[in-house]
């Protein structure tokens, strides 16, 4: 207990996970190590979503990992077949090592850490034992390096617009696209010209704030597809607290994207 003292950090018992976290009494972006307990139901409802669909074998990445607390969840929660390989990605170095700890403390201890080769091939038999990969770098850099992935999450501390091109390039034919945006003043319409610089909207302040809001965030995301070819159909939508968040079905198709383009 002294030594979590002396760094700042705690045990904390999130879902079927335990982690060590940093022990500070306000969640901002200076944190050294990312963790933001306001949104455990924004991860709840990622495991009860990729529990629900039909989907096998899914390559999962979070490329903002943090503490690693939603890809070691989803390593615990998720049915057993669910799962071919989990990549953990941050580009703080500490946080990298409190990753490391907190999947050893979860007895999750087949993983292997930066190793590029793997992103080049799925054949590569050295590391089909290894079920998780740990990974230091730039998030867009550590998405685009890779051939794909079935279930990519980004779960930033703001908007999600300096990820979405990388992450949508390397969403897989039918993949699911988990997107948070936590600059909800500006979706919401309390700050309008942010709105309309970052995500080429009017939004509205008014009861309906919140429900255009998640319209706006929808339309941005798929007219980004839309550049790469890729339909991006929401499958699971809504608001809480101080976030907005989407779950998409990504689809490599012509076609669908003019279908949802006249929408727009």
């Amino acid at each position: 207990m002294i030594e979590l003292q002396e760094r700042k950090m705690k045990l904390i018992q999130e879902g079927k996970a335990v982690i060590l976290a940093p022990d500070a009494k306000k969640v901002s972006k200076k944190m050294e190590v990312f963790y933001n307990p306001a949104m455990q139901t924004n991860r709840d409802i990622t495991v009860l979503i990729l529990n629900a669909i039909p989907d096998k074998q899914l390559r999962i990445a979070d490329p903002l990992a943090g503490t690693g607390i939603r890809a070691i969840r989803l390593c615990k929660e998720l049915e057993t077949e669910k799962i071919d390989h989990v990549f953990i990605n941050d580009h703080n170095e500490d946080a990298v090592k409190i990753i490391q700890e907190n999947l050893q403390n979860n007895k999750l201890t087949h993983y292997d850490t930066d190793n590029e080769t793997f992103f080049q091939t799925r054949n590569n038999q050295e590391h089909e034992k290894h079920h998780v990969h740990i990974y230091n770098q730039d998030a867009n850099m550590f998405l685009l390096k890779s051939t794909g992935f079935d279930y990519i999450d980004i779960d930033p501390f703001g908007t999600p617009n300096p990820f979405l091109d990388a992450a949508i390039q390397r969403i897989s034919r039918n993949g699911i696209l988990g997107i948070t945006a936590t600059d909800t003043a500006a979706l919401a319409g309390t700050y309008r010209d942010v709105c309309q610089r970052k995500y080429w909207a009017m939004p509205e302040l008014s009861a309906l704030k919140h429900e255009i809001g998640l319209r706006i965030l929808i339309r941005k995301v798929q007219l980004v597809g839309m550049q790469y070819e890729k339909a991006l159909t929401p499958i699971y939508a809504y608001s809480h607290q101080h976030y907005m968040r989407v779950f998409f079905r990504a689809q490599k198709s012509k076609e669908e994207c003019n279908i949802l383009l006249k929408n727009h």
